[in-house]
């Protein structure tokens, strides 16, 4: 589907059609992304140092854990709105500001409820920076083999921000005290707003029209309902407030929706949805998130807890899958080119499918060389698969509408997240309780291992030495077996969605031409 002519009151800047100012530009934006996406892992091996300061309850640092991602699921698609509205240069320096200074406030948090509000508020500045960098790279680039580089570029330094969160947080977590992993924010978000107010050009949509509250509200009120409702019920059971929570963000959504085919100028426009490339590509890159959140996510588990990993070793022997992704992201463009966009998407989530269903043989002693390769194969897959919808998401929609566009892919992959470690960490919890413990532990300690791997880990230190063994060994039995589990419910997940993407994508084609602005 050929893109939409753009309006001719959209005129490029002389920025847009220079090459150095360009890829200068790129450089730019993939900084802000690189930020978001290190930020969004950084926390996980900071939470024990940041548990003993703070003394949060156990409610409180679920919270912490989680506020950033409820708030920017919310708010993407209100962000990306805004930034069509009042131009997306302005949005994304507006934010990578807030960024820099809400981090301070994380760093020097006193207690766990300024902890909440400052990871919320971050949460809001993190919204506003996604949606805007895709979007201007679609405005900044119009031949469409050079976008799709640049989109290529744009999603390895996510997958790579991703992975490399971990190891950044392990070499100052074991040099500095736990804020350190909120202040390595500042230097880079003053390089993005010092060199982007020069070489970033501005773009928005000429006829925006007003911006909703009434949608906004709803957005987010349905956004955070459902996902603290799968959270919640997957940690804790389904209880009258979960359930409470799940409808009323339902009918937050359905309202939402039903608004928007409403209004003259909506939030979102719905009829983005009618193209089945679209469609397709949004669909993809929830289910895949879905199906793979879950194993990164309980994969860390495995090398620290399982196999007894130091935080940086885990987070280091986690990085062939950024590599995968950073060399299949920079080459997925070319060959959906020769091959076809459907076949690269199906292939690579393909590929994702059976990289998952290798995790459900492995145990306690399996070596590197097979998890390493494993990750390998995950990052090949999602580099290529998220490249790719990426750049039929934003090709499928005129140019005006590209902030909404980028936001609608970036709450795919944030809901998938949410839903992935919800569901998947479901059934590894179940697997897991069902342990026997070895006799003779007292009933607190048996409690206590029963709830996590980790509260095992802590439990068995008040035990004689064989017990504790024996109690360890047990409930790294039981996670290893749910791991699998999980790994296999997330490999049918992916390859099912390989085969709807094959239908779904079906004639979808990247562009060759050049746009004529």
């Amino acid at each position: 589907m050929s893109t939409p002519s753009t309006p001719p009151h959209e005129v490029p800047t002389p920025d847009e059609l220079r090459p150095p100012g360009r890829w200068i530009a790129l450089t730019v934006l993939v900084l802000a992304v690189l930020l978001v996406a290190v930020d969004a892992t950084v926390l996980g091996l900071a939470t024990p140092f940041l548990s003993e300061d703070l003394k949060p309850t156990g409610t409180q640092l679920l919270w912490i854990g989680d506020v950033y991602s409820f708030v920017i699921a919310g708010l993407l698609v209100s962000m990306g709105s805004l930034g069509d509205r009042i131009g997306r240069k302005k949005l994304l320096l507006s934010g990578a500001l807030a960024f820099g200074a809400v981090s301070v406030l994380n760093a020097y948090a006193t207690g766990p409820a300024m902890m909440i509000v400052a990871r919320a508020l971050l949460g809001v500045a993190g919204a506003t920076l996604m949606p805007s960098t895709l979007a201007l790279i679609r405005n900044l680039f119009h031949d469409p083999r050079e976008r799709s580089l640049a989109i290529g570029i744009w999603g390895a330094m996510a997958s790579a921000g991703a992975a490399v969160g971990p190891v950044v947080g392990g070499v100052l977590l074991e040099h500095f005290w736990w804020g350190s992993v909120f202040l390595i924010n500042l230097p880079v978000m003053a390089v993005l707003v010092v060199v982007g107010i020069k070489m970033i050009p501005e773009s928005k949509n000429p006829s925006p029209g007003p911006w909703d509250l009434l949608s906004v509200v709803l957005s987010l009120v349905g956004m955070v309902g459902v996902v603290y409702a799968v959270k919640e019920a997957a940690a804790h059971g389904v209880s009258w407030g979960v359930a409470g929570a799940a409808v009323g963000g339902v009918l937050a959504l359905v309202w939402f929706v039903r608004r928007q085919f409403r209004l003259p100028s909506p939030l979102l426009d719905m009829r983005l949805f009618h193209h089945r490339g679209f469609s397709g590509a949004v669909l993809a890159d929830l289910l895949t998130i879905l199906g793979l959140s879950g194993l990164v996510f309980f994969l860390s588990q495995f090398l620290q807890l399982v196999q007894g990993r130091s935080p940086l070793e885990a987070g280091l022997a986690e990085l062939p899958a950024a590599v995968g992704a950073v060399v299949a992201g920079l080459l997925a463009g070319r060959a959906a080119r020769r091959f076809s966009v459907r076949s690269v998407v199906s292939g690579g989530l393909a590929g994702i499918g059976l990289a998952l269903a290798v995790v459900t043989v492995i145990h306690q002693e399996t070596g590197y060389p097979l998890l390493g390769a494993v990750l390998l194969v995950v990052g090949v897959g999602a580099g290529l698969s998220f490249t790719v919808t990426a750049d039929v998401i934003l090709s499928s929609v005129p140019k005006e509408h590209a902030g909404s566009a980028s936001a609608v892919s970036e709450t795919a992959y944030e809901l998938g997240a949410a839903l992935g470690i919800a569901l998947l960490g479901s059934i590894v919890t179940g697997v897991y309780r069902g342990f026997d413990t070895p006799g003779g532990v007292p009933a607190p300690t048996t409690a206590a291992a029963h709830e996590s791997l980790g509260g095992a880990v802590e439990a068995s230190q008040s035990l004689p030495a064989p017990q504790a063994h024996a109690l360890v060994s047990a409930a790294q039995h039981a996670f290893v077996d749910g791991l699998a589990a999980a790994a296999g419910v997330g490999a049918a997940v992916l390859l099912a969605t390989a085969v709807a993407a094959w239908f779904l994508l079906r004639g979808q084609r990247l562009e060759d031409g050049v746009e004529h602005p």
